[in-house]
């Protein structure tokens, strides 16, 4: 499984759910009274679940890494628990619980199958995934040359990244292969904007994209796709996208949109 810093997931969460939740309706979430966030991260979705289910339900996040659930435990709401666990032997018995959900994990597992299979032994009622189609991720800007390097940088990260992070799409037909019923699915688009007045975070993804520490984050995983000659020249160009975009948010006059597609897709568990 991949791992991610609490920084990373906070820049790539931020704002998701804020608003419209539509796209969570078929988890009928007024409704359960026993949920399971797997892979919960920093508590994101944890804590979504925790405001649309009744006061009484019992809500747990786990995760496999014990630095993430260290900050999930001081973001999510009083009377959630939270426990360290692998998505593909979780430390729940049989018919644990009514709702199991996960958002942005079946795509870093290597094998997302063995995850759903462990899914249908504990819920006994419907299982949820919450996942992108990272091939779709839609980027507009008023610096010219940021649109074409994310998606230069964008497909070599999909050609070497080792999992499927465009799974998304997908996620339906795993679900019918692994026995789930009732199977249903709606998009979540999550939009990210830049736009004056600029926030702190903002300033500091620009001066992540000059310094090209953005990029280096990534680097193993876009040196899988290319030579590191190409890389090299990925990164200055990169970092001269990001010079002007820093000048052009002190101007005042830089925006940008991110749009991230993702799927929900539901299932219910055979009885």
């Amino acid at each position: 499984m991949r791992r991610f810093t609490p920084e990373y997931l906070e820049r790539t969460r931020r704002g998701m759910w804020a608003d419209d939740r539509e796209a969570l309706a078929d988890l009928k979430l007024e409704s359960r009274q026993s949920v399971l966030d797997v892979g919960c991260g920093t508590g994101e979705l944890t804590r979504v679940l925790s405001e649309e289910t009744p006061t009484d339900a019992r809500i747990v996040g786990v995760d496999a890494d014990p630095a993430l659930l260290r900050v999930a435990r001081d973001r999510v709401p009083e009377g959630v628990s939270t426990c360290v666990g692998d998505a593909t032997r979780l430390p729940v018995r049989d018919d644990a619980v009514d709702l199991l959900a996960c958002q942005a994990l079946l795509i870093n597992l290597p094998d997302p199958r063995t995850a759903l299979r462990e899914f249908r032994r504990v819920s006994r009622d419907l299982v949820a995934a919450i996942e992108p189609n990272n091939a779709e991720v839609g980027v507009s800007s008023t610096v010219a040359s940021e649109q074409r390097l994310e998606r230069e940088a964008r497909e070599a990260y999909l050609a070497g990244v080792g999992t499927d992070v465009a799974l998304g799409a997908r996620v339906r037909e795993l679900f019918r292969r692994e026995g789930f019923i009732d199977v249903s699915v709606r998009r979540y688009h999550h939009e990210k904007r830049i736009e004056p007045p600029y926030s702190s975070q903002s300033m500091e993804a620009a001066v992540r994209k000059a310094s090209g520490s953005g990029l280096d984050a990534h680097r193993s995983e876009l040196e899988a796709a290319l030579s590191s000659e190409a890389y090299e020249d990925l990164k200055s160009r990169w970092q001269s996208m990001g010079r002007e975009v820093i000048a052009d948010m002190q101007a005042g006059e830089y925006e940008r949109v991110e749009v991230v597609p993702f799927e929900v897709t539901v299932g219910r568990v055979p009885e």
